[in-house]
């Protein structure tokens, strides 16, 4: 990413309400297209703008509703869009049932595809489910490419390993087939990755440098919820679970003083000043009444941050809502 010149800006606080899970793919067409969860769990939406304070009062076009019943017909979560071979890819997570298994929902994932310049417009076609080597509690798919390869990166439950879910790596064939077997890359560990649940999930990448920073959210959903952070250097094998390092305390947490409570599910994008911008939701409050997940007060956040003299990324905390 360009490295930000002048005055960092400000933006509003919340972004844009009640989205989860948010996602910002900034186009070479001069847009910027946003996705994220919606309350209801039952359908994808997208809108577009020319500037990320537009985002929120664009109109979201819904690109996708979730089946009646079956596969694709229950808690349609974390959609994230992507640009691959000159065609557009929606990753997101649905399950058959509101049923828990061993703790764990029945998620699986699944890969949407238009051909349109825009995606907003044309057909999206449903490419099926993306097989990941074995069925469980699986969710919260992102790619990347690296030296001209693409990676899926991804959450999921193994049977053997106590917890809701851990990271793994694959290469991509295609946008929604793997080339590779699936490589295990963090289990939660830490306190604060162990936190009421025992989760690693929502992967976000980020290069620069030479090296590959891999966030990710661990813990519960209410305020304990926080990001971590797994960094590999680009030239080495991304696919050998060595190359990358854990750091062994969060990166992102929650803001007492700003009144900011579990942020994370994480995504990045740039501004038009060339600013490095962390994307994010959090809510307000610090307590839910309730199943957090049956709150939809977790709001779109988005504000700048910098770069330590080694290198690493410096994300501060999060800031004070402004509305």
């Amino acid at each position: 990413m360009p490295a930000a010149s002048g005055r960092r800006k400000s933006y509003v606080h919340p972004l844009i309400r009640h989205r989860a899970d948010p996602w910002i793919y900034r186009h070479a067409d001069g847009f910027y297209y946003f996705t994220a969860t919606v309350p209801e769990y039952d359908r994808i939406e997208l809108r577009r703008a020319e500037t990320i304070e537009l985002l929120d009062g664009a109109p979201p076009a819904t690109i996708w509703r979730k089946k009646s019943e079956g596969p694709m017909s229950r808690l349609i979560w974390a959609p994230e869009l992507h640009r691959i071979g000159g065609r557009w890819y929606v990753y997101f997570a649905a399950a058959h049932t509101t049923e828990t298994l061993d703790g764990a929902f029945q998620h699986r994932i699944y890969v949407l595809e238009n051909v349109s310049d825009n995606p907003l417009e044309g057909e999206w076609t449903e490419k099926g489910q993306l097989d990941t080597g074995w069925e469980s509690f699986a969710l919260d798919a992102t790619c990347f490419e690296s030296d001209g390869a693409h990676y899926l990166v991804w959450a999921q439950k193994e049977d053997g390993i106590p917890g809701n879910s851990n990271l793994y790596i694959a290469e991509l064939d295609t946008p929604w087939r793997l080339k590779s077997g699936a490589v295990r890359l963090s289990v939660p560990e830490y306190e604060w990755e162990t936190a009421l649940f025992l989760v690693n999930e929502g992967p976000a990448v980020l290069k620069r440098g030479g090296r590959i920073f891999l966030t990710y959210s661990a813990s519960a959903t209410d305020h304990h919820y926080c990001m971590g952070l797994l960094t590999a250097s680009e030239s080495s094998d991304l696919l050998d679970p060595a190359s990358w390092t854990k750091s062994p305390e969060p990166v992102f947490r929650s803001n007492e003083e700003a009144g900011i409570y579990g942020p994370g599910h994480n995504g990045f994008t740039t501004a038009e000043n060339g600013e490095d911008l962390l994307l994010y939701h959090a809510r307000d409050v610090k307590e839910v009444e309730g199943d957090p997940l049956d709150d939809p007060n977790r709001h779109a956040r988005i504000q700048p941050f910098g770069w330590r003299a080694d290198g690493t990324p410096d994300f501060g905390k999060p800031v004070r809502p402004t509305r």
